[in-house]
């Protein structure tokens, strides 16, 4: 009988294992899972705590061993668990839980054509930032913005060609006048509702984290950013999909500082 499709050689030394892609929207992971051929942890194989209402999807791809999260839907409202709590919460039981050697946060963004942004670009961010934590205090305000370099993969960056952009977070999908000025401030390429979260615990357990963003809506463009978001998130999540998948195909079988 023929070994399954993702069967390998042993890696090599020191070579990455475990991958963790941690996404917001249903709509966003499904593809993914597909991709990977990815399924769906039971209840009764659960990693998470009682109550939380986050779905894992696992499998085995290339010889990574990869899980998905994403934090579900609420339990009253029926809608997906999107913001910075649900994204924070999720990775932080998920590293404990996991001991993921990468984590890959994907996800839809905002795009700011100023900085050379158009609808479907996928960026993949140098840095992430929060805007919308404002506490004008001498170094407590450095520590709202939470400024973070993410984990730096120069070649992955050469091999697919993406562009780069900082990365901006804020719990609202709007942009009020406040966070305009904060995003500004951070130089940002892309805005999203999940990253810095994530940038933040996974720098807290020392997890390298990585974070692919393909822009749904221009910000600074003439259409209400609602309505373009819905109407680009099933096309801009196919790009966002072929893009992950290059990006953990060009991971397989690295280590670390192949990246």
């Amino acid at each position: 009988m023929a070994p399954p499709s993702d069967a390998s050689a042993p890696l090599p030394a020191g070579a990455i294992s475990k991958v963790l892609i941690v996404i917001a929207m249903q709509t966003e992971a499904l593809p993914l899972v597909n991709s990977f051929h990815l399924h769906e942890a039971p209840a009764h194989e659960s990693i998470f705590p009682k109550g939380a209402p986050w779905i894992r999807y696992h499998g085995n791809y290339k010889g990574l061993h990869i899980d998905l999260v994403w934090p579900g839907k609420d339990p009253a409202l029926g809608v997906d668990c999107v913001g910075t709590v649900s994204a924070a919460l999720v990775t932080y039981a998920s590293i404990q839980s996991l001991k993921p050697d990468l984590i890959i946060n994907a996800g839809t963004a905002g795009g700011f054509k100023a900085k050379g942004a158009g609808i479907g670009d996928v960026f993949l961010a140098s840095d992430a930032a929060f805007h919308d934590r404002r506490i004008p205090i001498p170094v407590f305000d450095m520590y709202g913005i939470g400024a973070r370099k993410t984990f730096a993969t120069p070649n992955i960056l050469k091999e697919l060609g993406l562009k780069v952009g900082k990365l901006s977070t804020g719990d609202s999908l709007d942009m009020s006048p406040h966070d305009e000025s904060a995003i500004l401030n951070n130089d940002a390429t892309v805005k999203d509702m999940e990253g810095a979260a994530v940038a933040y615990v996974a720098d807290m357990f020392s997890t390298p984290a990585i974070f692919v963003k393909a822009v749904t809506d221009i910000v600074d463009g003439e259409k209400p950013t609602a309505e373009e978001f819905l109407q680009n998130l099933v096309a801009v999540t196919a790009a966002l999909d072929k893009t992950v998948t290059e990006v953990v195909d060009f991971i397989s079988g690295k280590c670390l500082s192949d990246l």
